[in-house]
């Protein structure tokens, strides 16, 4: 039951927003136990936000909640993949993205909580 939101100033196209949707479904399987079977993506794009005190570049704020917990391995390969996805698919510099995990132990799903 992973999500990732992600809040960025750049406008995405559909084209990339498709290219995004894919490589994270195959990325969240960093994290043991997690697939695209249950992601569930949001994106937030043309937010103003300033990085730095500066809003001349693009930027990218990656929020990213799972039902369980994960190992700081798998949370080190899946930022630095979601870095360079972003930095190679919409041209936002991995030094102007953040990635914040959140662990979840109560997690809702059709009626019911895991």
């Amino acid at each position: 039951m992973p999500f990732i939101n992600t809040i960025t100033t750049k406008k995405i196209s559909d084209a990339e927003r498709d290219a995004v949707k894919a490589e994270l479904g195959k990325i969240i399987a960093e994290i043991p136990g997690k697939s695209e079977q249950w992601l569930m993506l949001a994106f937030n794009d043309g937010v103003k936000m300033y990085f730095r005190g500066d809003d001349s570049l693009d930027s990218a704020y990656v929020e990213i909640s799972i039902f369980g917990t994960a190992g700081s391995d798998a949370y080190d390969c899946l930022t630095a993949k979601i870095c360079e996805l972003y930095e190679s698919k919409l041209g936002i510099p991995a030094d102007r993205v953040y990635v914040k995990y959140e662990e979840c132990t109560r997690w809702g799903w059709n009626g019911a909580n895991f």
